[in-house]
């Protein structure tokens, strides 16, 4: 692992830990069982843009964040960003572009989290429309802000 990664992983980790804390009382949405803390997903998103490897780490930062504010459920919606982070970076490194990247997540991302609230008692109408949904719009909104960081950070070369 190059410095640059390392410090960069080490940012988004800090991040994807800080952003349940911070931002649970004005950027968080509740629809129970769906939960959305906005910019939540942006950190898991720019780490799928440097590697496979940061992009875990970011996903499992961002679970812990999850488990310390909101308990098992949300951190375990959380452990998916483990999932599609690591998908989402391997297509990256396959070439495909920063906006092809973060569609060809997002069914994976909505599905992931659609399923994990089913062992927690949610039915699949709640799994499916509530959380699945919910989570495309999230991820939708959050894409368009990592996208613009990305362009942001690339224009500055520090991408």
């Amino acid at each position: 692992m190059q410095t640059r990664e390392m410090v960069f992983g080490a940012l988004l980790t800090a991040l994807a830990m800080l952003i349940p804390t911070a931002f649970q009382g004005w950027l968080a949405i509740y629809l129970p069982p769906f939960t959305a803390t906005l910019g939540a997903h942006v950190p898991s998103m720019l780490a799928m843009f440097i590697s496979p490897l940061t992009a875990v780490l970011v996903g499992i930062g961002s679970t812990l964040g999850f488990a310390f504010t909101l308990g098992p459920l949300i951190a375990a919606r959380a452990a998916t960003h483990i999932v599609f982070g690591l998908f989402g970076a391997n297509l990256f490194l396959r070439g495909f572009s920063p906006v092809r990247v973060l569609l060809a997540t997002l069914p994976v991302h909505a599905l992931l989290e659609a399923l994990i609230v089913i062992p927690f008692g949610f039915s699949l109408y709640d799994a499916g429309i509530v959380v699945g949904v919910g989570t495309a719009i999230h991820h939708s909104i959050d894409a368009v802000i990592a996208l613009s960081i990305r362009k942001a950070l690339s224009q500055a070369n520090l991408l």
